[in-house]
């Protein structure tokens, strides 16, 4: 478990104080707005209405999200903030290269995108027939999820010789509810 500390309570931050709650977190909620708080009640652990810039409230998190998106200005100072009062990982939201390169600059370690890196993936998943997943390891790497080709069906997977020909290698099989990770050669 992780106390974590989410600011900004827009539509991601709500989302990801469910879901870290829901993980076993201990999550607490700032938000300036009264009115974004009231169901985050029986998710987080404590919730303040307020000014985010009030050094005593920032102390001692594992992890600090900073997801606000409309006021930069808002955003930087309270990402230098935090890492200030020693949190341990701030990661921080950006809408632009520019926000994202003043972030890092003044104490984020990650930031990230939510607009632009859904469309990314959606872009991916959406752009081939067979894909119904796929997690990015890398520029060079990922991990697909994909429907087995005709071919492959009742074949081992040596037989099938999928790596050298498709230049792939098999992390996983899934067979309605069941999840075979790593399969062997033999594996049919």
């Amino acid at each position: 478990m992780k106390s974590v500390l989410i600011i900004g309570l827009g539509r991601f931050g709500h989302h990801l104080c469910i879901d870290m709650a829901n993980r076993g977190n201990e999550v607490m909620v700032i938000d300036k707005d009264e009115k974004k708080t009231p169901d985050l009640l029986e998710y987080a652990t404590a919730v303040r209405v307020g000014d985010c810039t009030n050094e005593e409230v920032l102390r001692n998190f594992d992890l600090c999200f900073v997801c606000i998106g409309s006021n930069f200005q808002s955003s930087l100072e309270i990402t230098s903030l935090v890492k200030e009062l020693g949190a341990k990982h701030v990661v921080s939201k950006a809408n632009r290269d520019i926000h994202a390169k003043f972030l890092l600059r003044n104490g984020a370690d990650e930031v990230f995108y939510p607009d632009r890196d859904i469309a990314e993936r959606l872009a991916v998943k959406y752009s081939a027939n067979h894909v119904f997943d796929y997690f990015e390891l890398s520029k060079d790497y990922s991990i697909f999820e994909i429907q087995p080709k005709a071919a492959w069906i009742g074949r081992t997977i040596e037989e099938a010789d999928i790596r050298a020909n498709y230049h792939i290698n098999v992390f996983g099989i899934k067979k309605n509810t069941e999840v075979v990770v790593l399969p062997r050669a033999d594996y049919v």
